[in-house]
C-alpha cells in the first residue's frame, strides 16, 4: 500500500471515529435530558419513567427499520450514500427536537432521529474492514469505538454545563451538519467497486434466510450483543429509578442518569480499547468476547453488593460494567467479516440497529416483570438480564472465528 492509499485509509479511520462519536453523543441524549425535557413538557415525576420508555421504544424503532433501509442501500448504492444520507436525518431530526412542544411531536422526531442514526456506525465499520489489511482492522474498528463512545462522556459534560435540554439538541443536529464537511474527504471501498458491476445481489437480504446455517449465524451476531444495551438501559439510563430501589440517597434525579451514562461509557471506552487489543493479541474474536462475557457476569454479581452501598460505590460499579461491555467493537468487526461483500453493509448495519431495536424488547420485559409480576426494579432488573446473557453465550457457541477472515468474496 503506497503512502497515497495509506494516508487516504488514515483519513477514513479518523472520519469514522469523529461519525461514530457524534452518533453515540445524539443516540443517548435523550436519556442524558430525559428527565428535564418531560419535566419541561409538563409531565409528572411519578410518569417520567413509563413516558420515558415509550420514548425510547420510539428511537429505537426507528433504529430497527433504519438499520435495514440504509444496510441494504449501502450493498446496492455504495456504502458513502449511507454516512451521507444517514446524517442528514438525524442532524435535521436531533435539530428539530429542540422545538417540540408536545410528546407525540416528541416521539415522532426521535424515531426519525433513531432512523437515520441506524446508518453511520455500520457503513463507517464496513468501509474501514474493506480497505485495511486483515491484521489492522480489528484494531482500527477497536480505535473507532473507542473514541466513538466518548461522544456519551462529552455528551453528559455538556448537559451538565449547558443545563437547557433544547440547546443541547440544536448542538447535537450542528455537530452533524459538520459532521458532513469531514465526510467530502472519504473515499468508496474499493473492494466494494471492484465486485458492484460482477452480482445482481447485492443488498439481496433474502440471502441471510436461504440456508439454516446463514439465518443462523446471523441470529447468533445480532444475540451476542444484546446485554451490552441491557446494561446501558437499565443500568445507565434509567439509573434514578434503580438507586431509588436500592434506597439510595441520590440527590438530584436528573443529574443521575447523566452521571450514569457517562461512567458507564467511560468503562466502555476502555474495555472496548482493551477487546480489541486482547483480540489482536489471541488472533481471536471469540475468545475476546468470551473473556469479556465473563467479566460482566463478575461485575453484574459484585454491582449489587457494592452498588447499594452509597452513591459513589453505584457510580464506581457502573464504570465497571460499561468495561464489561466493552466488546462492542470486536462485535462489530465479527458482524463486518461474518458475510460477504454483497450483504456485508446489511449486515453490518442491521446487526447493531437489531441489537439497539432489542431495548424494546428489553423494556417489554423489565416492565411485564416490574408490575405484571410483581418482582419490583431489582427483580425486574435481574430477571432480563438473566435471559439477556442466557441468549448472548447461546450466540457465543454458533459463530465462527473470523479474525484475520480473507473479506474479499461473495455469498
Amino acid at each position: 500500500m503506497n503512502k497515497s492509499n495509506n494516508k487516504g485509509v488514515t483519513i477514513l479511520v479518523i472520519v469514522a471515529a469523529l461519525g461514530y462519536f457524534v452518533d453515540v453523543f445524539d443516540l443517548l441524549l435523550f436519556g442524558m435530558v430525559r428527565v428535564s425535557s418531560l419535566r419541561g413538557l409538563g409531565v409528572e415525576d411519578h410518569l417520567l419513567e413509563q413516558i420515558g420508555l415509550r420514548l425510547d421504544n420510539w428511537q429505537m424503532l426507528g433504529m430497527l427499520l433504519g438499520g435495514i433501509f440504509w444496510g441494504i442501500l449501502g450493498d446496492k448504492k455504495g456504502r458513502l450514500s449511507v454516512l451521507f444520507g444517514s446524517i442528514v436525518t438525524y442532524s435535521i431530526a436531533n435539530t428539530l427536537n429542540a422545538f417540540v412542544t408536545t410528546i407525540p411531536q416528541y416521539e415522532i422526531l426521535r424515531f426519525i432521529a433513531g432512523f437515520g442514526l441506524a446508518g453511520e456506525l455500520g457503513a463507517g465499520v464496513t468501509l474501514v474492514n474493506e480497505s485495511m489489511s486483515k491484521e489492522k482492522r480489528g484494531l482500527a474498528t477497536a480505535f473507532i469505538a473507542g473514541f466513538g463512545v466518548l461522544g456519551a462522556v462529552f455528551g453528559c459534560l455538556l448537559v451538565l454545563w449547558v443545563q437547557d435540554w433544547k440547546t443541547c439538541y440544536l448542538i447535537g443536529g450542528g455537530m452533524g451538519f459538520a459532521l458532513l464537511i469531514l465526510r467530502i474527504s472519504v473515499f468508496e471501498s474499493g473492494m466494494y467497486l471492484s465486485v458492484k458491476e460482477k452480482t445482481h445481489s447485492l443488498g439481496d437480504m433474502r440471502i441471510l434466510f436461504r440456508s439454516r446455517e446463514k439465518f443462523i449465524k446471523y441470529l447468533a451476531v445480532i444475540a451476542l450483543a444484546i446485554p451490552i444495551w441491557y446494561i446501558v438501559q437499565l443500568y445507565a439510563k434509567y439509573a434514578p429509578e434503580l438507586a431509588e430501589a436500592l434506597g439510595l440517597d441520590y440527590g438530584d434525579k436528573k443529574k443521575v442518569a447523566i452521571y450514569a451514562i457517562m461512567t458507564v461509557y467511560g468503562g466502555l471506552t476502555i474495555g472496548d480499547v482493551s477487546c480489541g487489543l486482547l483480540s489482536n493479541y489471541l488472533k481471536s474474536r471469540k475468545k475476546a468476547i468470551l473473556t469479556f462475557l465473563c467479566i460482566l457476569i463478575f461485575f453484574i454479581a459484585i454491582f449489587w453488593w457494592v452498588g447499594r452501598m452509597n452513591m459513589t460505590g453505584f457510580y464506581t460499579m457502573i464504570f465497571l460494567l460499561g468495561f464489561g461491555i466493552g466488546y462492542w467493537a470486536v462485535f462489530m468487526s465479527t458482524a463486518a467479516e461474518s458475510f460477504g461483500i454483497n450483504i456485508r453493509s446489511t449486515v453490518a448495519n442491521t446487526a447493531p440497529n437489531f441489537v439497539r431495536g432489542a431495548v424494546i424488547g428489553i423494556n417489554f420485559l423489565y416492565i411485564t416483570f416490574k408490575t405484571q409480576f410483581g418482582w419490583g426494579t431489582i427483580g425486574a432488573n435481574l430477571a432480563v438480564g438473566v435471559i439477556c446473557i442466557g441468549i448472548a453465550f447461546w450466540a457465543w457457541t454458533q459463530l465462527e472465528e473470523t479474525y484475520g477472515k480473507d473479506l474479499d468474496y461473495v455469498e
